[in-house]
């Protein structure tokens, strides 16, 4: 299952990723949390015992769990909506 997550996240990255970095580029070169813990764009299963694919998804594709950006708010700042 890691195998293929890894591979759909390369894919992921190609397709929707890399178009979204050159329209929006991110706004720093590292992102970490007040305590200094580096963050990274986006955890896999190799990051923790779930069903990926079908708990989460990838952020930009549906149903939307992780964002509906694909650089999540790396590139623009987070907006807050109302129905």
């Amino acid at each position: 299952m890691i195998d293929s997550i890894e591979h759909l996240r390369a894919e992921w990255e190609t397709r929707l990723v890399e178009p979204a970095l050159k329209r929006f580029p991110e706004r720093r070169a590292t992102f970490e949390t007040s305590s200094g813990i580096p963050l990274e764009r986006l955890y896999t299963p190799a990051d923790a015992p779930i069903d990926y694919a079908a708990d989460l998804g990838f952020p930009g594709e549906y149903p939307f769990t992780r964002g509906i950006q694909p650089t999540m708010y790396r590139g623009r700042f987070w907006t807050m909506r109302q129905y």
